[in-house]
């Protein structure tokens, strides 16, 4: 279906001058001479190490000189105080420099990112936004979600002429300085001290200032997303983006999958489990969901819409599907838009079937550690292959930093579909989790499902009745998540038993 009355035109603005001017001229001075500065996405200056700038598709190494610790000083001093995540800025610009430090906390090291203001990103989520009901932007890092939320924020506070409060954590949406960018029109903005205290700041925002609307970019904890829902039942349109790639990773995430309603186990009567052919205990949405409309991201020219939230969980526990509405930018700039059955994920780019549980994966590991990966597969019990030729493998796993380069590796196997992981970094707990994730997704949630259910019973059990109760053998990444289960309500879990007969046991600590 086309729309022909809307068009898709972007204005791009980002005071490169700025990022520039408080860079060491020596680094500074070959970007000047390049034609695609524009393009330029930050500027990583490590001690010791030439100076090298980072484009959409290549690297260019700035000056044969190593960068010293004067150079270092050199740009500090034009910046604003470090904040207490190690984040700087220049004032009354987007652009945002992290800092890394040695063991004494000094900087060895910035990172210099190009922060720009795209006017035009939201007509293509526009009816959504003025709709009045909240809304939740889910994407992969760097795919444009703050983006988004601040050009969000000026069309509510200038063209629908709404009381708009952004809560800016890291001063990503409004940029730094104690005067915001002129990318938000007349919204407000409310600093936040330290990451920790976000949801309180949310909450006063809506006890304090009596806004229409709230934006807040990166809801990650428990807290947050209780004072989400507190905020959402007050009346106040939220607009948000969340820890999440896609609404398939919210609904299974313990900590966020209230932002959708949560899930609870439920015990149903014979009758109404021989009606829906199920078992008798199963998994149910708890609540009316925070966010109604959730919108995955896949770049400003690609979204999913999920329109009816409530409906698409309950069709997800129930192990069926609910079509996404994909809109697109097509070649002349118009928004086309079609009921698509299944999606390809921003983060989790698959091909069907899914990948069975029983088979070995066998993984293309791109900037990721080999030995963390292979040690990672045997702690978790999972089957994996690790394979140096792309073309054997059935997908790829790569972190979060290298992807934003794009190496041909990584367009090649997009390209191609083949399936591309992204996890936050090259730990051995990132790992596990990117494992868990691929693991615990497709025909695997056939055996996962059950098992969390099990464990959601026994939680309740030991919260109600105190005393313990042991789970059944469940292999080494269910038992992970059973784990994680048991920590989120507060209470103590082990292993006991030999493989494969090893189980958990969750009780209340001491």
């Amino acid at each position: 279906m086309s729309l022909p009355e809307e068009s898709f035109t972007q204005v791009i603005t980002d005071d490169l001058e700025a990022l520039l001017g408080a860079l060491p001229p020596h680094i500074a001075e070959p970007l000047y001479e390049r034609s695609d500065r524009h393009e330029l996405l930050e500027v990583v200056m490590d001690l010791g190490r030439a100076p090298e700038a980072r484009f959409p598709h290549q690297e260019v190494v700035l000056s044969p000189r190593e960068v010293t610790r004067e150079d270092i000083e050199y740009m500090v001093t034009r910046l604003s105080a470090f904040s207490g995540d190690n984040r700087a800025g220049i004032e009354r610009t987007l652009h945002r420099i992290s800092a890394i430090r040695n063991r004494e906390g000094r900087i060895v090291g910035l990172t210099c990112r190009v922060g720009r203001a795209v006017f035009g990103t939201i007509r293509i989520i526009q009816d959504l936004v003025e709709s009045g009901r909240s809304l939740l932007l889910l994407g992969r890092p760097g795919v444009g979600k703050t983006t988004m939320l601040r050009e969000v924020a000026r069309v509510l506070a200038d063209d629908m002429k709404k009381r708009v409060v952004i809560v800016d954590t890291s001063n990503e949406i409004a940029g730094d300085g104690d005067i915001p960018h002129p990318a938000i029109g007349h919204a407000r903005r409310m600093q936040v001290s330290e990451p920790a205290h976000q949801h309180a700041v949310m909450i006063e925002a809506v006890e304090n200032h009596m806004p229409e609307v709230i934006v807040i970019d990166e809801i990650g904890t428990e807290l947050e997303a209780a004072a989400a829902r507190t905020i959402a039942e007050r009346g106040v349109q939220l607009v948000a983006t969340a820890h999440g790639n896609t609404l398939e990773n919210l609904i299974m995430n313990p900590t966020l999958s209230d932002l959708v309603g949560g899930i609870q186990a439920v015990i149903l009567g014979d009758e109404e489990a021989r009606r829906r052919g199920t078992q008798k205990t199963v998994l149910e949405r708890k609540a009316p969901p925070t966010f109604p409309t959730v919108v995955e991201i896949q770049n400003w020219e690609k979204v999913a819409v999920h329109a009816d939230v409530a409906a698409l969980v309950d069709a997800t526990l129930r192990g069926q599907t609910v079509p996404a509405e994909v809109r697109w930018v097509d070649k002349e700039g118009k928004i086309q838009r079609e009921q698509s059955p299944s999606l390809l994920s921003p983060v989790q780019h698959r091909k069907e079937p899914a990948f069975s549980q029983g088979k070995p994966k066998r993984i293309y590991s791109y900037g990721i550690n080999r030995s963390r990966l292979e040690q990672a597969a045997r702690t978790l019990g999972v089957p994996v292959e690790v394979v140096d030729d792309l073309g054997q493998a059935d997908l790829l796993l790569t972190s979060r930093n290298y992807y934003r380069r794009k190496p041909q590796r990584v367009r090649t196997a997009e390209d191609t579909g083949k399936p591309v992981f992204v996890i936050k970094g090259n730990t051995p707990g990132q790992i596990q989790q990117g494992l868990l994730t691929i693991y615990g997704s497709g025909p695997a949630q056939g055996e996962v499902g059950p098992a969390l259910v099990e464990a959601q019973e026994a939680i309740s059990q030991v919260l109600e009745h105190n005393g313990s109760v042991e789970l059944s053998p469940q292999k080494a990444y269910i038992r992970r998540l059973q784990h994680l289960m048991a920590e989120r309500h507060k209470l103590d879990s082990g292993s006991a038993g030999e493989e494969p007969f090893r189980r958990v046991r969750i009780f209340r600590p001491d």
